[in-house]
């Protein structure tokens, strides 16, 4: 770490003596303080390296959580992404309680019974990681028109396959 780095209460993390703060810094070395003596040192030979980031809020009104978690679904609504368990698609009142029922060809073989409330989950969490996908996909810098178009019929042709689902949704927006 170079010495231009550095400020003072920076925390800083040195190989031998752990955790430090800065506390002065001269043009070849900083004096930091250790939890057991504050020590002079020159920071690239010592391997010094910044500790983790931390980030000083004054002034808050609300808690941290909240903060983040604004911040978050800011970030996620100014990039245009929604996260997959966003989308609250119900499944229709005929399907509650129901059952998915599979038999195999061989009677000797067990049958499996998947609830409709589980099989529906999934359902709409394909379609939500598809429409992710999609959103990824159509953003990307580094892919060609051509390549988003041709991934794009991939994804398309996927949402297609799905259609045989739309019958479990209640209502007709969240379907395929």
């Amino acid at each position: 770490m170079k010495i231009e780095s550095l400020h003072l209460g920076m925390q800083v993390r040195h190989p031998q003596y752990g955790l430090g703060i800065v506390r002065s810094i001269t043009p070849t070395a900083a004096e930091i303080e250790f939890t057991d003596a504050t020590r002079s040192v020159a920071p690239e030979p010592a391997g010094l390296e910044p500790a983790e980031a931390r980030a000083h809020v004054s002034g808050l009104a609300l808690p941290l959580k909240d903060l983040i978690a604004e911040t978050a679904a800011a970030t996620v609504q100014a990039l245009g992404l929604e996260r997959p368990e966003s989308v609250n698609a119900q499944l229709g009142v005929r399907w509650h309680k129901g059952k998915l029922v599979l038999h195999p060809s061989d009677p000797t073989l067990q049958t499996k019974e998947v609830p409709l409330e589980t099989f529906f989950h999934k359902v709409v969490m394909v379609r939500n990681n598809l429409r992710v996908l999609e959103q990824k996909l159509n953003a990307h810098e580094a892919l060609s028109d051509a390549d988003k178009v041709e991934m794009q019929q991939y994804i398309t042709r996927s949402y297609g396959s799905l259609t045989t689902f739309n019958v479990l949704f209640k209502d007709k927006e969240d379907q395929f």
